[in-house]
């Protein structure tokens, strides 16, 4: 399945982040299960949390952590 390309993402508190999708759809992601180990961990910083963007039909950070397209449509919730 193709997934659909992310037009934006805005962080919110408690580790959630809202998804726009290019269908119209707004979703909302719950980060927290992933903010482990060294890679992940890094997510802990408030300013790299913040750092989040679009990149194709997924998101990523600064330092180039990311969340697999599906992972990131299917485990979203529709707002």
């Amino acid at each position: 399945m193709k997934y659909p390309n992310v037009i934006s993402v805005e962080p919110t508190e408690n580790y959630f982040i809202i998804i726009k999708y290019e269908t119209g759809e707004i979703k909302t992601f719950d980060v927290k299960p992933y903010i482990s180990g060294n890679w992940f961990g890094e997510l802990k910083d408030p300013d790299i949390f913040r750092s989040v963007r679009p990149c194709g039909n997924t998101i990523e950070w600064i330092n180039g952590q990311d969340i697999a397209p599906h992972e990131l449509y299917e485990m979203s919730v529709a707002m």
